[in-house]
């Protein structure tokens, strides 16, 4: 029979939820995963569901990252967005995206709390990375799949508009004033 002190030390599984996440290549893309406020995070583990299961994405274990379990391809890469974690923040900021980079990835963190209680969060983010199939909507500021910044070439194309509505007005007008000027002078 196990004594209630060995009870309050096994991890207990809170939650797991899937986020999509869509980036181009590129960009830096956070992975959010968020750890129980106030709770001592004994470990914290970012996997990617297609590598082996003892290579990481990232690594933290008493109080530091260790990037010697880090994979190589993420080496240099990846780091806590706040290395605080103030609040539970445990999400990462994966630099420099690429294709290669598109898959889930998992967060699992272990935690604390002030009565001695261990629990284990676990968060997955489907990340894709692509150039095709983006619109305003996906868009940090609203611009095309370009890059292109639609609200602000608008004002440009009706001034451009406006100059040549001008422009073929003033032309009228001297082509009026000069038929005038030659019957006057016939």
């Amino acid at each position: 029979m196990l004594s209630f002190e060995v009870f309050l030390s096994l991890p207990i599984l809170v939650g797991c939820r899937l986020e999509e996440l869509k980036v181009r290549p590129g960009e830096d893309s956070i992975l959010q995963c968020q750890s129980p406020r106030g709770d001592v995070i004994i470990l914290l583990e970012w996997r990617r569901s297609d590598l082996k299961s003892d290579t990481y994405v990232f690594f933290f274990r008493n109080q530091r990252p260790y990037e010697n379990y880090q994979h190589k391809f993420f080496k240099g890469r990846v780091e806590l967005r706040d290395p605080t974690m103030k609040d539970g923040d445990v999400s990462v900021i994966l630099k420099n995206v690429s294709t290669s980079d598109t898959g889930t990835y998992e967060c699992e963190i272990t935690v604390r709390n002030t009565e001695g209680v261990v629990t284990e969060t676990k968060h997955s983010v489907n990340l894709t990375v692509t150039t095709s199939g983006f619109t305003d909507e996906d868009t940090k500021d609203g611009g095309d799949k370009d890059g292109r910044d639609r609200d602000k070439l608008l004002p440009v194309i009706i001034l451009f508009l406006v100059f040549a509505f001008v422009i073929i007005i003033i032309t009228v007008i001297c082509i009026s004033i000069h038929r005038k000027q030659h019957r006057n002078y016939v």
